[in-house]
């Protein structure tokens, strides 16, 4: 069995409140042990056993648990650059959308693509998240509004995850906008995903989820469609009140949703909906940036007791983000997110968003995922540090499951 010890570690975040101090649970000059797959040992270096088939110095660094990205749609083909430049110049993105571009350019351009074009470039931008220490990656579809096309780009992300080295949830989203052909007939859409879609992509996803929104779905398909993922086995997720406030999130609370992403625009019902639940709130600061639109109810996100992770919504169109440090600090800055709950954020609540609580915390006998980060030259190996500054941090390691990428 391959052994991997890392040590002098400067500090270990390890996301478990009862291993160190704080909630983050901080070591000081600790050292972590892996034997195959799993976390074998973890304490202070100067107990740690020495023989190990890969020895790291984690001198002058952080380490914490591998990333997840909790919410991407990492799985496209063909280029919005055109319609960035004209939100640029002030077009609305819902009516860039209504007329046929946004998220329908893209389902264009990913119906020609072939499923094997699609896992060169999904695996090109997971392998991005990886070199950024995300370990976790969730993927949607969407970019198919067909059974086949659906199933197509499921299928395409498992390959692209497995290519870039990641875990991976999968889900399902037929319920992304409602296709070109169908503009005529909504509802017979709906009851496509419902009655062909659903029952062809199931197999292939581990959740389902639906965009609610102005110009998007309807509260009232949002929950027949969940409903029905349900039916196959599917946890709910569902992009709710980013647009406006819809009622969506309450409404998926109350299906006890894993989670509800953006939020931009919730209201006080919608939160204490949420936090009743246990719903994961999962922010998306790259497109709230992108979108220039105002920050979530925060403070009183995190007053209700609601979890919130952070993801990069990885995009096309509205988050072309490969890189959750900067989101992080968007969601410091432009959010007012404190720090810890930054890094809650990018991992042990964004495990929960995907079902996965044994990721997103270092403890002995889980997962051995692990990223080891550098703080910029002349900072402290500390939380602020990792969060505060953009693109001067450096990620020193990987580990997935014990195996080093």
């Amino acid at each position: 069995m391959r052994c991997t010890l890392v040590h002098d570690i400067d500090l270990l975040l390890t996301m478990d409140p009862e291993a160190g101090e704080g909630r983050l649970g901080a070591l000081r000059d600790a050292a972590i042990r892996f034997e195959g797959d799993r976390v074998a040992w973890i304490g202070p270096t100067a107990a740690a056993e020495r023989g190990a088939d890969e020895v790291v110095s984690g001198r002058g660094c952080v380490a914490l648990p591998g990333l997840v990205d909790c919410h991407t749609h990492a799985v496209w083909a063909g280029s919005r650059a055109d319609e960035f430049e004209r939100r640029l110049a002030g077009e609305d993105y819902t009516a860039i959308l209504k007329a046929g571009g946004g998220i329908l350019s893209t389902v264009r351009a990913t119906r020609a693509a072939s499923e094997d074009e699609l896992v060169a470039l999904g695996a090109a931008r997971l392998s991005r998240l990886a070199a950024r220490g995300v370990t976790a990656v969730e993927v949607k579809s969407g970019y198919g509004l067909t059974p086949q096309g659906e199933r197509k780009l499921l299928v395409a992300a498992r390959r692209a995850a497995e290519a870039a080295g990641l875990r991976l949830s999968r889900t399902f989203l037929g319920a992304h906008t409602v296709p070109a052909e169908w503009r005529h007939d909504r509802a017979a859409y709906v009851a496509q995903v419902i009655e062909e879609q659903l029952p062809l992509c199931a197999p292939e996803a581990d959740a389902i989820d639906v965009y609610v929104d102005d110009g998007a779905f309807t509260v009232a398909e949002g929950e027949a469609i969940l409903r029905a993922g349900q039916r196959h086995g599917l946890a709910a997720r569902i992009h709710a009140e980013q647009v406006a406030a819809t009622g969506a999130a309450r409404m998926a609370a109350g299906l006890g949703a894993r989670s509800a992403d953006h939020l931009e625009r919730i209201d006080p019902a919608g939160i204490d909906a949420l936090a009743a639940a246990g719903t994961v709130g999962v922010l998306l600061p790259g497109a709230m940036t992108y979108l220039r639109d105002p920050a979530p109810p925060v403070g009183a996100l995190r007053e209700a007791g609601v979890r919130l992770a952070v993801a990069t919504d990885l995009n096309p169109g509205t988050s072309p983000v490969a890189d959750p440090w900067v989101c992080a600090t968007l969601a410091a800055v432009s959010m007012r997110l404190p720090v810890e709950d930054v890094l809650l954020g990018l991992t042990r609540h964004g495990a929960a968003a995907i079902g996965r609580d044994d990721l997103g915390v270092v403890q002995v006998g889980g997962p051995a995922d692990l990223a080891l980060v550098a703080p910029p030259p002349g900072e402290p190996a500390s939380a602020a540090a990792l969060v505060q500054t953009v693109g001067l941090t450096a990620v020193r390691g990987v580990w997935v499951g014990g195996a080093r990428r």
